[in-house]
């Protein structure tokens, strides 16, 4: 099996989550409606990997701001893009240590991203550098999952997705779960394979990439807000995206959405 990280192949990644974008941009723009004070045409999204938010955004008119380490994630969204006469400035930059020349009305980041920042100290800067990149009254919609103390350690996830000819597979699962040091070290294994037609060849792809996440109680959410003063804390609610439903930051609430908006 071949050992690539599964970013390399944003493709396919992106295809496995494409039918999460409809609610996901139905929440965004709800949400900037709701939270935040003024219109909202500048957008950023950090850890944007293949792009299937900011290419449906520009789509929509909203002037798109993207940052990845993933070299080939920015190469193949910057090929989206062009292919469908869209426009957006891409960069490859660490999500714990950027600065824009101008600030946005608005930034998401969804999916867990945000729990590749392994240290408290990362995930802090980050929130400093979305807080720098907002004019106040700006909100940051940021995303991902809570650990509940009762956590099934052993946990495998599992998602398919077909489009056209090409079906994709995921299996993601946790190899060790360290709740004091917090950390659980992820496997994900992708298998893609594509159909043959008259003018491209069958193939199948399949690698397997480890990576590490940090772990988050509702607690430990709350207090790392608490550090970063530019942040109020509007709202909170979960992976539904269903704006009319907020929830509370309790022991239930696993799959979190916080609505974040930058003080003067």
């Amino acid at each position: 099996m071949k050992t690539d990280n599964w970013y390399d192949y944003p493709q396919y990644f992106d295809l496995v989550f494409r039918d999460e974008t409809a609610a996901e941009v139905r929440f965004f723009e709800a949400a900037f409606k709701e939270f935040a004070e003024g219109s909202v045409r500048r957008l950023l999204e950090p850890g944007c990997g293949g792009g299937r938010l900011i290419v449906d955004l520009a789509a929509r008119g909203y002037d798109m701001t993207g940052l990845d380490l993933s070299k080939p994630s920015l190469t193949y969204l910057r090929r989206r893009l062009r292919r469908r006469g869209l426009q957006a400035d891409l960069r490859h930059e660490d999500m714990a240590s950027f600065r824009l020349e101008q600030p946005v009305d608005a930034a998401f980041c969804t999916f867990n991203t945000f729990r590749h920042l392994l240290s408290e100290q990362d995930a802090v800067n980050h929130l400093h550098c979305v807080a720098h990149s907002l004019r106040p009254g700006g909100i940051y919609i940021l995303g991902f999952h809570i650990i509940p103390l009762d956590a099934d350690e052993d946990c495998t996830e599992r998602w398919k997705a077909r489009h056209g000819g090409t079906e994709v597979s995921v299996t993601l699962s946790v190899r060790d779960f360290n709740r004091a040091q917090r950390r659980e070290q992820m496997r994900a294994t992708l298998t893609a394979r594509r159909a043959a037609t008259s003018r491209v060849a069958a193939r199948k792809i399949r690698c397997q990439s480890d990576f590490d996440l940090r772990l988050y109680t509702a607690p430990q959410v709350e207090r790392m807000f608490r550090k970063v003063e530019a942040f109020e804390l509007v709202e909170t609610f979960d992976f539904d995206y269903d704006i009319e439903h907020p929830r509370d930051i309790d022991d239930d609430l696993i799959d979190a959405l916080f609505v974040l908006r930058r003080v003067p």
